[in-house]
């Protein structure tokens, strides 16, 4: 007997993702009818996608799991219709991407390739030369899955990192912090620091003005997260100061962020249109079907959304 899997999500998402998921359901031995026009009253599982119209999850009586296809659940959490199991996206590639683009902007400032890439002039300047790796501090607040990763692949270069986050974590060569005290202590003296914490009401705003006030003077700071995690007006207003030597920012209040935004002008701002990691489609697909197999085997579907933390 098959299951009806309803595909939420706008057209062209349905086109890029419905051969992968029938056949990572078909490897994972489970018998599906995906279609993005399933009844609620007869949708076993919801995966959840880019352009999802559901607002009401009530007439979804029979379904057993949401299925997301992105880690970012903000959107959704808080809907009081949706009482299913929520499962956001964990792996599908989301990790491996983050990695690159966080490791690759943690470099370019680090080794101040900016004033070479833009700055050729034709005058020879090697006054300067950048530190090692070991001897720059670098702070990431959130070291869930992907800033876990993010955190050990900058710990094998070398570098000096300190992660943060709600409860207490464990990483191998990691400084690792947790709690409101640790926030401070994590922050003090930071050169680089990356944010890849959960939006949730505890964290909306967390970068301000005291806590900018806490890096080190010329710091640089990349945000892959959430655009709301920043207090736009301080951060720009570090950026004048010289507290902050440069933002590199990948997610933004409002996206696509209109062009009149001021970061758009702002000489020490770099902007990226939210590429820092896409889910993969062939590799999301596995994660959704061992979970829809999961599901239908009784065992405990992976990555749940604890409704309480709102992640």
């Amino acid at each position: 007997m098959s299951v009806n899997v309803l595909f939420a999500g706008s057209p062209s998402a349905w086109e890029a993702y419905r051969a992968s998921l029938r056949a990572a359901c078909d490897r994972a031995g489970v018998a599906v009818q995906l279609a993005p026009n399933h009844p609620p009253e007869e949708t076993d599982y919801i995966v959840y996608g880019t352009g999802c119209e559901i607002e009401d999850f009530s007439p979804f009586v029979r379904t057993k799991a949401v299925l997301r296809l992105w880690a970012g659940v903000e959107g959704i959490v808080k809907n009081p219709t949706l009482t299913q199991p929520l499962a956001r996206m964990v792996g599908g590639g989301l990790d491996e991407g983050m990695v690159e683009w966080v490791t690759g902007h943690v470099l370019r400032h680090h080794l101040g390739m900016d004033a070479h890439i833009m700055g050729q002039d034709g005058v020879w300047r090697n006054e300067i030369c950048p530190p090692l790796a070991r001897d720059r501090k670098v702070t990431i607040l959130g070291i869930g899955a992907l800033g876990g990763a993010c955190a050990r692949a900058l710990a094998s270069l070398g570098f000096q990192v300190t992660g943060w986050s709600r409860s207490q974590k464990d990483i191998a060569g990691v400084r690792c912090l947790s709690g409101a005290e640790g926030l401070g202590q994590a922050l003090e003296g930071a050169e680089i620091l990356v944010l890849l914490v959960p939006l949730t009401a505890a964290t909306e705003n967390l970068i301000d003005a005291r806590t900018l006030g806490l890096l080190a003077p010329g710091a640089f700071v990349i945000n892959p997260g959430r655009g709301a995690l920043i207090d736009d007006a301080a951060l720009l207003a570090a950026l004048d100061s010289g507290q902050v030597a440069h933002a590199t920012l990948d997610v933004f209040r409002t996206e696509p962020l209109p062009p009149e935004d001021p970061y758009w002008a702002h000489p020490k701002v770099t902007v990226t249109p939210h590429i820092a990691s896409e889910t993969r489609v062939d590799a999301a697909a596995e994660v959704v079907a061992e979970n829809i197999r999961r599901g239908e085997a009784g065992e405990p579907f992976l990555h749940l959304v604890d409704r309480t933390l709102g992640y």
